[in-house]
C-alpha cells in the first residue's frame, strides 16, 4: 500500500474527503519561498553538522556507505533544554470531543504566517518497510533545527527512487503525511506547547516543542491511524521471530518506554537457534494474513544502559540529550547512562541488529503485555481471548523519563491501553482487533511483570529465561489460584501466595483499579473510549472469584 502525493485537477475539490482546512494550511506551507527541500542524506548531514549547538564528536559512524552518508561522517550530538521527553498533555486530536478544528486551523494559520520570515528545510521519508503497508511522510522544520531533520531522515527511510517496493505497491485512498514543526513558537495559552493531529487527513502541527520524539511519534500516530483504517492492527511494541531447529515462533511484546520492551525484543537467544528482529517500537499486523511489517529501519534508543565501553555505541549515528567529554586520546566522546539528564537518546542504525528483517509473513504465535504491576508474578498466561484483550486494554505500568509528565507523578501506576498513548480512534476498535487476533489467529497471550513482585525486582534474565521456556515449549504453568483460564509460570523467589490475605487483597486492589478505569471510559470524553460491556463483566467475575476464595480460607 502507498499513499497519494499528487492529485488530478478534477480531484482537487471540496467534496474530496482527503482535504481539510488544517491539511491545506500545513501542506501549503511546504511550498513557500522560505522552504528548501533536502533530498539527500549527505546534504542533511552537512546542514546538521554546521548547525549552531551541534557537537561533532570524534566517533565514526559505522556503515556509512549503506546509510548513504559521507565516508568520514561522525556521530553528531544535539541537546535540548529543560524538556527531554514527550509532552502528552500537548496533544490535541481532531475529531475527539472538545477539540475545535476551526480553532486549531486558525492557530496553525497564524503560526505558519509568523514563521514566514524564517528559513525552513523539508524532507520526505517512507513509513512502512514492505509493499504490504507503506506511506510517505513529509516534514518541515526551521533551519536552526536541521539536526532534527537529519535524525528524522535516518530514523525513517529517506524517500528516493531506490525503493521500488514503494513505487510498486498498491495505492490506498489516503494522502501523504505532512508535518509542520516550529519549536520556537510561543503562546500564552499553551505554555507546554501544542501538537495538533488531524488523523483522517494525515497531517500534524507541532508547535513550541523541541524534543525529537515529538516528530517521530506524531508521524507514527498518523501512520498507525492510516494502517488501522486499512485492515491492520496498530502496534506500539517489539516483534521478533525465533528460528528453532523444528519450528518458528513469532512473538510481540507491548510496553511503554522503560518497561523492557527493547531489551526483550533485541535480546539474543541463549538456547539453540537464531532470531529475526522486526523492530522494537513500531509495526503493524495484517488482520487478514496475520503478517507483520516494521514501520522504521532505525532505533530511537535510550542510552541509559550503554556506557562508552559498550559495543552498542558503535551503531549510534546521532545522539540527543547526552553529555560529551574528552577521552585519554583527547577525542570527543559521549557521556551516556543518563548522567547529564534523564532520557538520553540516540538514533542507532538498523545494523545494531544484524538479523533485522522488515516483514514477517508468519502469524504471531505469542503476544506479551509488559506491565509493572507488583500484584502479578513475572509471567502469567491468559487463556480466554476476551480476557486477554481486557488485560491489554487495562495494561498497568509506570511512566518513565521518556515522557515530560505534566500534572502527574512520574512513578505512579497508570493504565495505558495496549501500551499505546498515540491512539487517535476509539479504544474499543483496538479491543476488538486484539480480541480477534487471540480468537481467530489463535495467538497465545501472556503478561510479563518487569517491575517488582513480593518486594523483589524481576530481573531481565528472569524475564528472558521465562520467554525462552515458552518459545521452546518447556514452560510448565500452574493455576493462578482460583482464577479460571489464568495460569502462572513458576519463577524462583517469585511464587504468589494464595493463602495470604495480604496478597489477595493487593491483587483485588489492582483488579479494582482496572475495573475503575473501564468504568470511567463510559463517560470520559463523552464515552469516546467506552469498552464493550463484557470488559467490565469479566473483571467483576475475577473479583468475585477472588472474594469468594478469600472468604473460604478465612473459615
Amino acid at each position: 500500500m502507498s499513499s497519494i502525493e499528487h492529485f488530478s485537477r478534477n480531484e482537487i475539490t471540496k467534496s474530496n474527503r482527503l482535504f481539510s482546512s488544517i491539511r491545506s494550511v500545513i501542506e501549503t506551507a511546504f511550498y513557500g519561498n522560505n522552504v528548501t527541500r533536502i533530498r539527500h542524506l549527505t546534504d542533511a548531514y552537512a546542514l546538521a553538522k554546521a548547525s549552531p549547538g551541534t557537537i561533532t564528536t570524534d566517533l565514526d559512524v559505522a556503515y556509512t556507505s549503506r546509510l548513504q552518508l559521507p565516508t568520514d561522517a561522525k556521530v553528531l550530538v544535539t541537546n535540548d533544554g529543560k524538556i527531554v521527553g514527550r509532552t502528552a498533555a500537548a496533544r490535541r486530536i481532531i475529531g475527539q470531543q472538545g477539540i475545535d478544528s476551526a480553532f486549531y486551523s486558525e492557530l496553525l494559520r497564524e503560526a505558519v504566517f509568523n514563521a514566514r520570515s524564517k528559513k525552513f528545510y523539508s524532507g520526505e521519508v517512507i513509513v512502512g518497510l514492505d509493499e504490504e503497508f507503506t506511506v510517505k511522510s513529509h516534514l518541515m522544520i526551521p533551519a536552526d533545527y536541521s539536526p532534527n531533520l537529519y535524525s528524522y531522515l535516518l530514523n525513517f527511510q529517506i524517500g528516493d527512487a531506490k525503493h521500488l517496493f514503494y513505487q510498486e505497491s498498491d495505492e490506498i485512498h489516503t494522502g501523504d503525511i505532512f508535518i509542520f514543526a516550529d519549536p520556537d513558537w510561543e503562546h500564552p495559552d499553551f505554555p507546554d506547547g501544542v501538537v495538533v493531529i488531524d488523523p483522517l487527513h494525515n497531517c500534524a502541527g507541532i508547535l513550541g516543542l523541541r524534543y525529537f520524539g515529538e516528530l517521530k511519534k506524531a508521524t507514527l500516530t498518523l501512520a498507525w491511524a492510516t494502517a488501522h483504517r486499512n485492515g491492520f492492527i496498530a502496534c506500539h511494541g517489539g516483534m521478533k521471530q525465533y528460528l528453532l531447529e523444528d519450528k518458528k515462533f513469532t512473538m510481540a511484546a507491548f510496553g511503554l518506554s522503560g518497561s523492557g520492551k527493547s531489551t526483550i525484543t533485541l535480546a539474543k537467544p541463549k538456547n539453540k537457534g537464531e532470531v529475526h528482529v522486526l523492530h522494537d517500537d513500531a509495526f503493524v499486523i495484517s488482520k487478514e494474513k496475520g503478517s507483520t511489517t516494521a514501520l522504521e529501519p532505525a532505533y530511537f534508543d535510550k542510552t541509559q544502559d550503554y556506557p562508552m565501553s559498550s559495543d552498542e555505541i558503535k551503531y549510534i549515528v546521532t545522539a540527543q540529550n547526552v553529555g560529551v567529554t574528552l577521552d585519554e586520546e583527547n577525542k570527543k566522546v559521549l557521556v551516556t547512562e543518563d548522567i547529564r539528564n534523564g532520557n538520553g537518546r540516540s538514533i542507532k542504525s538498523r545494523y545494531a541488529t544484524p538479523n533485522r528483517v522488515d516483514h514477517i509473513a508468519e502469524k504471531v504465535d505469542g503476544l506479551f503485555w509488559i506491565m509493572k504491576d507488583d500484584s502479578l508474578p513475572p509471567v502469567i498466561k491468559i487463556e480466554d481471548p476476551s480476557l486477554a484483550a481486557v488485560f491489554g486494554a487495562t495494561l498497568a505500568t509506570k511512566r518513565s523519563t521518556a515522557e515530560n509528565v505534566v500534572g502527574e507523578v512520574s512513578d505512579q501506576l497508570v493504565i495505558e491501553p495496549f501500551a499505546n498513548p498515540f491512539r487517535c480512534y476509539p479504544l474499543q476498535e483496538d479491543y476488538q482487533d486484539f480480541k480477534d487476533l487471540f480468537q481467530k489467529q489463535k495467538t497465545a497471550c501472556f503478561i510479563l511483570n518487569t517491575g517488582d513482585f513480593k518486594g523483589r525486582k524481576v530481573t531481565p534474565d528472569e524475564t528472558l529465561g521465562s520467554i525462552e521456556k515458552i518459545v521452546d515449549g518447556s514452560a510448565k504453568f500452574k493455576p493462578f489460584g482460583p482464577l479460571k483460564k489464568i495460569s502462572y509460570l513458576p519463577v524462583k523467589k517469585h511464587e504468589p501466595d494464595f493463602n495470604s490475605h495480604h496478597y489477595l487483597i493487593h491483587l483485588m486492589t489492582r483488579l479494582e483499579t482496572r475495573l475503575a478505569f473501564v468504568q470511567s471510559r463510559k463517560t470520559y470524553q463523552g464515552g469516546y473510549d467506552r469498552l464493550p460491556n463484557e470488559a467490565e463483566q469479566l473483571l467483576l467475575q475475577l473479583l468475585d472469584e477472588l472474594h469468594s476464595y478469600k472468604e473460604s480460607i478465612s473459615v
